[in-house]
């Protein structure tokens, strides 16, 4: 794939000053592209383009959004097309751990309703709020665009609890939630919906999803998680930019509907 393949399209990334966000940000444009860097925190998602560099930027610009408030969406398409752009590729990424924690990492027994729908307002339901706005202006223009949603291994996977005994992430114990591995799940069902429903448009919408990526958890956690994988290791962030440049770009025009795992064999065994 050639440095410039995307040279000329609009990808909206949503989620863009994340951890994932950010590497996929950077990809797009040192591709050519370019992006809409989505974020509820404005200045961490102007900061992600600054980081571009010079040459990457393309007109790259931030946009404030919550994905999960149907009018922060609605008034973010409505900016890119004041812009008089058109949206070519979506990487629809946006997901939260909410503000709280402890509630997040609660156990099942004892799991609270409202941190429930609070995870599934941006997971899933952001989810369908963005791919919604961003299909209807793809077949409004008639673009053949493409839709990439990040999901995750647990979204495929049950996790292994036997990994988080002993595990932290930046100083404190974790878990995956059930919320978490039901809201991935969703993604990678709405994801086969659309490309059906879509297909005839030529649309295509395929997922993503990450199996553990390291991002600061203990040594206890990375331990036991790499003792789960066939390559004994767990991934990278820039590990994932050979999918979603594939998906991304016109190197992959029949590939619809589809969810490439990442996850260096975790989930063959």
């Amino acid at each position: 794939m050639t440095n410039q393949q995307l040279n000329g399209k609009t990808a909206l990334v949503t989620g863009g000053a994340g951890l994932l966000g950010q590497h996929f940000c950077k990809a797009l444009a040192d591709a050519g592209a370019t992006v809409v860097v989505a974020d509820l925190d404005i200045n961490a998602a102007k900061l992600t383009i600054e980081n571009f560099g010079e040459l990457s930027r393309h007109g790259s610009y931030a946009v404030k959004c919550d994905v999960s408030n149907p009018q922060s969406v609605t008034d973010m398409i409505g900016l890119i097309e004041q812009r008089n752009q058109t949206i070519d590729i979506l990487v629809n990424n946006a997901a939260t751990k909410t503000n709280d924690l402890d509630a997040f990492f609660d156990p099942f027994e004892s799991y609270s309703l409202k941190t429930w729908r609070e995870v599934n307002s941006v997971n899933l339901d952001g989810m369908f709020l963005v791919a919604q706005a961003v299909g209807n202006h793809m077949i409004k223009n008639q673009i053949r665009g493409s839709i990439i949603q990040i999901a995750s291994i647990y979204g495929v996977v049950a996790p292994d609890q036997r990994i988080y005994e002993g595990s932290e992430f930046k100083g404190r114990p974790i878990n995956s939630p059930a919320i978490y591995s039901v809201s991935k799940a969703g993604v990678i069902a709405l994801t086969n919906y659309l490309a059906a429903y879509w297909g005839d448009k030529g649309i295509r919408v395929n997922t993503i999803s990450p199996g553990g990526i390291i991002s600061g958890q203990n040594n206890e956690f990375v331990s036991r998680y790499s003792k789960r994988v066939p390559m004994r290791r767990m991934g990278e962030a820039k590990e994932l930019i050979g999918a979603l440049l594939l998906l991304a770009s016109d190197y992959s025009t029949y590939i619809n509907g589809q969810n490439i795992v990442i996850d260096g064999g975790l989930s063959t065994w």
